[in-house]
């Protein structure tokens, strides 16, 4: 079997290729990647090269196929493995394996990853349960999961704590009030999402400095949902505040239960801390990008106000089988993440792009030959465009969101790679 897949040679050393994949093993699955969410992280290993983590040293001579977020079904299964998976199966990949070795699917292996046609999940992964059944109405819901996850992760990482019996209880408060720190980027989204229709929280504040990144935040998640769910949603520009800190404690009528972080810089690690009631939880969220960045926070506040500081990353299987659940049941609503749709052709160049963030997260078609396009962009597009002009009315009906239809229409109606 041929694959067509986007591998790393190294630094900044990406290349397209058509190559054959090696005889399935009696324990493995061979699946069609459907559809693969491109992510910051893959951005950062492909820069660093051999010096990430995740990255072998053996790249130059044994290339690795890059992308984490993938979705796709199921195309043959090895004798050993029968008894369990099937033919035509719709499944998500997991890629945190929590091996020693650090080594992840889209980052560590020839012959796995998102941006291919066609990949052989290994033996370890179906050993680590980290292929996962999905029987989500659309591929690009799987893609979206991991990244979901990994917020849902987060709110599982907060904690609060009872002083009078110091009773320790985890998650986000029920509830309470929370403050997403430069949430208006693919993560806050979903952050947004996940308070909504799961947390159980009354009130959401998020900040940016970015009034468009603000704006198209607020039309994705939007205020009105999530006054119809009881909570509520303020999305707030602190570029213009005299006194930031002030006008959080103010909205939050005397400060956050829990307050994400998810922009890697000190002094909103410094705010969050200020902005946090008594008992309150800090989630540094965000991955930061040197190994030995500094922060403060008021020590005494630590001690006398129980003040509590987290920092989650990735997640594991159960928080993606918890996330689709919620997507299948629609508490929520993965379109709202999705702000471009491309073909495999376009993602070398989507990918390195992204030193420069912009949008929600852009989703792969790897089967499709589909140059990069904004979802807001459709309508604009399809005035010289029949394809682009009926996935504009299918969004429309959708509220201005990608969605299962739109996608249906795609795959079925776009040029093939």
């Amino acid at each position: 079997m041929k694959t067509k897949a986007v591998r790393l040679y190294g630094s900044m050393d990406l290349r397209l290729e058509e190559f054959d994949l090696p005889e399935l093993g009696e324990k493995e699955v061979m699946i069609r990647v459907l559809s693969d969410s491109l992510c910051a992280s893959t951005y950062k290993a492909v820069k660093q090269g051999t010096a990430h983590k995740r990255v072998p040293p053996t790249v130059a001579e044994k290339p690795i196929i890059v992308g984490h977020e993938m979705s796709g079904e199921i195309v043959a299964v090895g004798s050993a493995v029968s008894h369990k998976w099937s033919v035509g199966q719709k499944i998500v990949i997991q890629p945190a394996l929590k091996l020693d070795s650090g080594y992840d699917p889209g980052y560590s292996y020839q012959y796995i990853g998102g941006a291919s046609t066609y990949s052989i999940v290994p033996e370890i992964v179906l050993e680590r349960n980290c292929m996962i059944p999905f029987e989500g109405d659309a591929f690009f819901k799987g893609s979206v999961v991991e990244a979901l996850a990994c917020v849902y992760r987060g709110y599982l990482g907060f904690y609060h704590t009872d002083y009078t019996n110091y009773v320790r209880t985890d998650g986000a408060k029920k509830g309470g009030r929370i403050a997403i720190l430069g949430g208006a980027g693919p993560m806050g989204i979903g952050a947004v999402e996940i308070a909504c229709g799961y947390a159980g929280v009354s009130q959401v504040v998020v900040t940016d400095l970015n009034q468009d990144r603000l704006d198209y935040a607020a039309a994705k998640s939007t205020v009105e949902q999530a006054r119809a769910r009881g909570v509520e949603l303020t999305y707030l520009n602190t570029s213009g505040l005299e006194d930031p800190t002030k006008t959080l404690i103010e909205l939050s009528e005397g400060g956050f239960d829990d307050v994400f972080v998810m922009v890697p810089v000190p002094a909103l690690f410094t705010m969050a801390e200020k902005i946090c009631r008594e008992d309150g939880c800090v989630n540094f969220f965000a991955g930061p990008p040197i190994h030995d960045m500094q922060g403060s926070l008021n020590l005494y506040r630590v001690h006398y106000d129980g003040i509590h500081v987290v920092g989650t990353a990735g997640s594991i299987p159960q928080d993606m089988v918890d996330v689709i659940k919620l997507i299948e049941k629609d508490r929520i609503n993965a379109g709202a993440v999705v702000s471009h749709i491309l073909g495999l052709n376009a993602y070398i160049d989507t990918l390195l792009a992204m030193e420069k963030p912009n949008g929600a997260k852009k989703v792969c078609y790897p089967g499709l030959d589909l140059p990069l396009i904004a979802v807001d962009d459709l309508e604009e597009l399809g005035k010289d465009n029949a394809l682009y002009a009926e996935l504009a009315k299918i969004v429309k009906r959708n509220g201005g969101l990608w969605c299962t239809e739109a996608e249906e229409y795609l795959l079925e109606n776009a040029p093939k790679i």
